[in-house]
Order: structure tokens, then C-alpha cells, then sequence
């Protein structure tokens, strides 16, 4: 029984989300949906809200988390500016860790989707819960799927579980679809006519949650991991995994929910499919082919990825096979109808002008075939407006903080950055040339206050004006890129795109489905040969590893067998780029793997789903090395730093964090960035990245066998994660 909701500080529902269980309890003593459901859960949580905000008000600070009588119902709190973020489980299936994980993804859901309007409380709610109640529960189904999406990625994907983008392994393919992405789509695109005023700055292949390719346009902001790890969240949501069977034939998208650019859209109550089943029905040891006809090694760079190429002449192509790949094409066009409905999603961006957090771009999702998607980000001529609108925001929001510390107006007026806030207050207001008259007479008021000599307002009074100030900011940003139509790319040129890309994957298709299903297996892994000198390299768990050179070539071999043995399973992570990898769990009937079918496969998983869950409980504690004997498994976690030449950095105290502190991962805080910032102050002369790895071995392994194995695959895993993808 789960619900999660957001009310504001005066017990008004802003958005819920419950199963069918707490539905069905619910509704035994109130009949009916909508309104009536609604008062029934504001009846049920107004006692709860209005004692949070008694609290925060009187004392400034409020309970977190409580169990009622019995413990059955765990309930996790948390403050969002003015609204209040609960999550309830009254099953057993869900720790504090995992409610309060939820809380803040949904928070970060909720930013992508509204931008800077969240910085204030009225415009928020008017934006979670519009007065139209049919346009109300577009906005909630909205939120509804992505979290549904959400959880069901986090208890079945690896890449959710630890919160890292994984690629897709096959650097050749790779390699050439970055450099078709660069030519044929970026360029293509940005030198049309048709674009709309849009300018395409980031193009990205996923196959299901996997990252094949990622191309960035020059002088284009760069994206965050855990951006794109939002924008694959996204991207399943609206073309949810099948199974295999569905994927290899041509099905249309189980949903594509959105809030549109230009006018409101429908939005699907449709079920998500919850399970994502394996593609393969391949036993182990696992040699992976190249279907024909397919790029190979002679023509991949020249011939048929090169414009107006043709993959073979027309006497050598069989007439059968064109008139079924045409069919397949023309069977697949009704997704393009979906994927076109562009939705603006908001994205932190780092820029010549600074750092610029919930920058709008527009998402057009073009999926090639089920399970296959191109992506593109594109930005409108208004970015330049919504970086003015966020620095000044940023500056009324450092006065409010300076003004709640209790200073005289006339020290306040004497603050240095003052005067520059003054200056491109004034510039904008004047660009507006008089088109938001309420911003206008707000900022009039506003320097009256502070800046007369005469009759200065009373610092009470000039926190209210600032407050007003920020509201009409925000009303601008809501007006700019929330509620009017923005620019997007035609339907011709999407449609041009998107039949461009099928062509060149088309021979691809089946292969890369079965390798995202398997994409890294134990008894088959790219082996490198290692270098000799034992005096640098990574740092386990007190423990030293040797440096690494490349081998000209990369060939197969039996890791589990021969160089690992009693190795189950491993997840090594680049915390730095935000990237994993890791070998498939399968954990299907049908599908056959190292772990065996069913049954074996789902108790590894589990395994290594605690695993991650101990891990992040120890790291909060401080502990960057764990070993646990659990059963017949032994289970290890190992976080450690290196410079840019993957020579190891002495260890240091990572912080300790309190128990209600944002959830270790990239989606709620990206804490990572944050450790990597805080352990550079005493590195400011090197870059400085970080590395975690999880193994489970056979609990017959000695301890001092598992820490050695451990260096030896983050030495030998070192080089293949420098893979340039991002």
C-alpha cells in the first residue's frame, strides 16, 4: 500500500499518486472518484500538513519520518520551499531510503517539467494543479507515469539502481554514429530552414535505457549525467522496454504522454507494462556477429555511412528484401505522429556566462523502431532571455537571504552586488518596453523602498517587496516558456530525420536489441594487456594496483573462468561522467544467461539490489570500503579517487550526513559532483575523478582473494570506460 503526494503549507492537494490498495482503503468510507477522492485524501493528511507547518513556524524544523502504531505505516516528510513532499508505505516493501529517494526525484521531476516557477509557492501551484480540471489530471498522469517509470526502472535496471548512464559497448558503431549524428542530423538540421527558429545543441541514440551515442553541437552548454539520466527516464516513459518478441515486430508506442509546446495535448491513462524481458534466448559462452549486410570494417568510414551512399548496388540487392524493409518502414510511420508532440524540458547548463540551472530546451523523441529512439535537444531564441531572468532571481534571492539576517535598510542599501542588480533590472524592465506593467510598478515600488533617502520601508516591509519582485520574475519566466507556444522543428524535417537515421541502423537493428539485453557477459569479456609496474594505480580498500597500457587489439576471453574465479557479478561505476557498467542480470523464464533461468538470476539480483542499498548506507556514514560475508556470497563495495592519468590519490574522510539528508545517487542532489568538489580543494592543480565498484563473489573466496580481484578488474575495466560517448 504506497502513496505519494504534495500538498502545500495550507493542506491543499497539489498532486497525489496512490496504488490500488491504498485506493481500495480509501474508498471504503468515501464513494466515488475525483473531488471525492481528493477531500478524502485532504481529510486524511490535512492533520499531518498543518502540523508540519506549525512546526517549521514556531520551531524551524519539523519531524522527517515516523512509523504508526506497530510500525505497519512508515511515512518519510520533506520541505520543499512552501511545498510539503509525503511519502507513505504500508507494506514493508519500501525503506526510509527509498521513500525519501522517491520524495526527491519526484522534486527533480517536477523541476524539469516547470523550470524556475518553482521558485515561487503561488505560481507552482498553479502550474501542479490548474484550476481546468481536465487540464489538472494531464498535468498528474504526467507526473503519475514518470514515477511509475521511475520505480519500476529502479527495481528492475542496474543504471537506475546505481544512478549512472550505461553505454552501450561497441565502440566501431559507436564512433560512426557519432560522426553521423554530427553531419547528417546537428548539422543537417541547424543549416534548415525549417527549424523553426530552434537550434539543435545535443543529438543521443538510446537502445531501451542504454546510451549508444551522444553528439554535442560547438559552443553548446554540456549536459549533466544526471540530466540524461532524467531525459532516459523520459524517453522510457513515453516508449516504454517490450518484450522480445514485440520488439522484433513493428508495435507503435505504448504511450507518449507530454505537455506540449503549443497547446494542451491529450495524455494517456494506459497501464505501464512492468516487465522488461530479455531478448535472448542465447546459452553462454556468447560470440556476438555483425548481421548482413552490415557496415564492415572497409566501408563503414567511406561508403555506406557517407551521404547519398548506397549500401549495395542495385543489381546485388535482392527485390524481396528492399519491398520488406520498405513495408517495415511505412508499418512503423504512425509513430512519428507521437514522437513529434515536442515537449520543453528544463536542464541545468553550464555557460560562457556562468552557471545556469532549469535552462529550457525542447525534447522531439524520434523512435526508430521499439526499443531504439533518437533524441534531440534543441534551444529557442529566447535562451539568452531565460539566463537574464535566472541571474537576476539569483540576486533578489541572495538580498532575501541578506535581508532575513536582520540588517538595517540603510546597510542593505549599501550592499556592493546592489547596485549591479539595480543596473540589469533596469535593462530589462526597459526591453520589456512596458509589455508586463505588474513588473513594472513592482520594481518601481521596490526601489522606493530601498533606495529613498527620505522615507525608507522597514526591513519587514522590504523582504515583501523583494518577495513581489521574484513573483513577477517568475510570472515572466511561466509566461515565456510555460504557457505560451514556443518554436519547434517542422514535421518535415523531424520526418526527414528520422527515416535518415532508420536507413543507416536498419542492418543494425536486431543486433543492438540483443546487445542491450546483453550488453557485458561474464565469459566474455574485451581483455587488455596489462602493464607491470606495481608502483602506481588504484587504491581498494587499502590495496594497489598496477598501471595500464592498451593492447593494439581486443580480443574475447573467459574472465570468470580463468581471471576471476568466484566472481558472480560486478558493477563498476565512473562517478566523474556519471557512467556504468556492468554485466546483464537476466532474469526472465525465457531467457538463458551465465546465471542460468529464473530463479538463480532473481537471487543475484536481489543480492546486488542490497548490495547498492548496504553501500549507500555505510558511504553516508563515511566508509568508502565494505566487505560482508552474506550466505554463501561475499559481498564488496570499494570508492576511490584518481587523477586524469588513473594514478591513485591518497585516501581521505568523506563526509558523514545526516539520516534526512538528500539520498546519495545523481537524481536526488547528485551527491557525487558534490563529493568530487569537496575532495579537490587539496587537489586544485589536477583533475581529480572517482570510481566505485560492487562484486559478489562465492563466499568460499578468501577475503584477501576478492580485494586482490577487485584491482585487477578496476584495472582491467580502466581503460574501455575512457571511451569518449559524452
Amino acid at each position: 500500500m504506497r502513496c505519494v503526494l504534495i500538498a502545500s503549507t495550507a493542506a491543499e492537494l497539489l498532486f497525489y499518486w496512490a496504488d490500488a490498495a491504498f485506493l481500495r482503503r480509501l474508498r471504503s468510507s468515501h464513494t466515488g472518484q475525483g473531488p471525492a477522492l481528493e477531500d478524502s485524501l485532504n481529510t486524511l493528511f490535512a492533520p499531518l500538513i498543518i502540523s508540519c507547518a506549525a512546526l517549521l513556524e514556531k520551531l524551524s524544523d519539523t519531524y522527517t519520518c515516523f512509523a504508526t502504531e506497530g510500525g505497519r505505516h512508515l511515512h518519510v516528510l520533506h520541505t520543499f520551499g512552501d511545498c510539503l513532499y509525503i511519502a507513505v508505505n504500508g507494506d514493508g516493501t519500501q525503506s526510509e531510503d527509498d521513500l525519501r529517494r522517491t520524495l526527491f526525484v519526484l522534486r527533480r521531476l517536477v523541476e524539469a517539467h516547470c523550470g524556475l516557477v518553482t521558485l515561487d509557492s503561488h505560481l507552482i501551484r498553479k502550474e501542479l494543479r490548474p484550476a481546468d480540471s481536465e487540464q489538472r489530471e494531464r498535468v498528474w498522469s504526467l507526473l503519475r507515469g514518470l514515477l511509475e517509470t521511475y520505480t519500476h526502472l529502479r527495481e528492475e535496471d542496474q543504471s537506475f539502481a546505481v544512478e549512472a548512464v550505461e553505454r552501450l559497448m561497441h565502440p566501431q558503431l559507436c564512433e560512426q554514429c557519432i560522426e553521423f549524428l554530427e553531419r547528417q542530423v546537428v548539422q543537417y538540421i541547424n543549416a534548415s530552414p525549417e527549424r523553426g527558429g530552434d537550434e539543435v545543441g545535443h543529438a543521443f541514440l538510446l537502445v531501451h535505457t542504454k546510451l549508444l551515442a551522444f553528439y554535442s553541437s560547438r559552443n553548446t552548454s554540456s549536459i549533466r549525467p544526471a540530466d540524461l539520466l532524467v531525459l532516459i527516464l523520459l524517453v522510457q516513459d513515453l516508449y516504454p522496454s517490450q518484450s522480445a518478441e514485440e520488439e522484433l515486430g513493428p508495435q507503435g508506442p505504448k504511450r507518449s504522454e507530454s505537455i506540449p509546446v503549443s497547446g494542451p495535448g491529450s495524455h494517456g491513462a494506459a497501464e505501464k507494462d512492468s516487465d522488461d524481458h530479455d531478448t535472448d534466448d542465447l546459452s553462454a559462452p556468447e560470440v556476438y556477429y555483425t548481421p548482413e549486410p552490415s557496415p564492415s570494417r572497409h566501408s563503414t568510414g567511406s561508403e555506406s555511412w557517407s551521404e547519398g551512399a548506397e549500401m549495395l548496388s542495385i543489381g546485388e540487392v535482392d527485390a524481396a528484401d528492399v519491398q520488406m524493409a520498405e513495408d517495415l518502414l511505412q508499418t512503423l510511420g504512425p509513430l512519428v505522429a507521437e514522437a513529434s508532440n515536442p515537449r520543453r524540458i528544463f536542464l541545468d547548463a553550464s555557460l560562457r556566462e556562468g552557471y545556469c540551472p532549469l535552462l529550457p530546451h525542447t525534447m522531439h523523441c524520434l523512435p526508430l523502431w521499439p526499443g531504439i529512439s533518437l533524441v534531440l535537444l534543441t534551444k529557442g531564441p529566447m535562451t539568452q532571455v531565460a539566463i537574464t531572468l535566472y541571474q537576476l532571481l539569483d540576486g533578489f534571492l541572495v538580498l532575501e537571504k541578506k535581508l532575513e539576517e536582520g540588517p538595517e535598510v540603510g546597510v542593505a542599501r549599501s550592499y556592493p552586488f546592489l547596485a549591479e542588480l539595480r543596473q540589469r533590472m533596469d535593462k530589462f524592465v526597459k526591453k520589456l518596453s512596458g509589455q508586463d506593467i505588474q513588473l513594472q510598478n513592482t520594481w518601481l515600488d521596490f526601489k522606493n523602498k530601498i533606495f529613498s533617502r527620505s522615507e525608507p520601508g522597514s526591513s519587514l516591509e522590504l523582504l515583501q517587496s523583494v518577495a513581489n519582485v521574484k513573483r513577477q520574475l517568475c510570472s515572466v519566466y511561466r509566461q515565456l516558456f510555460l504557457t505560451s507556444a514556443g518554436h519547434s522543428l517542422s514535421q518535415e524535417l523531424r520526418d526527414r530525420t528520422q527515416k535518415l537515421m532508420r536507413e543507416k541502423l536498419l542492418d543494425w537493428r536486431d543486433f543492438l536489441l540483443v546487445k542491450s539485453r546483453r550488453n557485458i557477459t561474464m565469459v566474455s569479456y574485451p581483455s587488455l594487456q596489462l602493464g607491470t609496474q606495481p608502483s602506481k594505480g588504484v587504491s581498494l580498500g587499502g590495496s594497489r594496483c598496477g598501471t595500464l597500457s592498451p593492447s593494439p587489439g581486443i580480443k574475447g576471453r573467459n574472465v570468470v573462468g580463468k581471471d576471476f574465479p568466484g566472481l558472480v557479478h560486478f558493477i563498476y561505476v565512473d562517478r566523474t561522467a556519471g557512467q556504468m557498467m556492468a554485466p546483464s542480470l537476466s532474469v526472465a523464464e525465457k531467457s538463458s544467461s551465465e546465471l542460468g533461468k529464473g530463479p538463480l538470476a532473481t537471487f543475484i539480483k536481489k543480492k546486488v539490489w542490497s548490495l547498492i542499498t548496504l553501500a549507500r548506507r555505510y558511504l553516508q556514514k563515511g566508509y568508502t570500503t565494505l566487505m560482508l560475508q552474506d550466505g554463501d556470497y561475499c559481498c564488496s563495495y570499494f570508492l576511490w579517487f584518481e587523477n586524469e592519468m588513473g594514478y591513485k590519490l591518497e585516501v581521505m574522510e568523506v563526509p558523514v550526513l545526516s539520516d534526512d539528508s538528500a539520498p546519495i545517487g545523481m537524481l536526488a542532489g547528485d551527491y557525487y559532483r558534490k563529493l568530487l568538489r569537496y575532495y579537490s580543494k587539496n587537489h586544485q592543480a589536477e583533475v581529480v575523478k572517482c570510481y566505485e565498484l560492487l562484486t559478489v563473489h562465492l563466499g568460499i573466496i578468501p577475503s584477501e582473494l576478492v580485494v586482490q580481484q577487485a584491482y585487477d578488474l578496476a584495472r582491467r575495466l580502466w581503460e574501455p570506460s575512457r571511451i569518449p560517448l559524452l
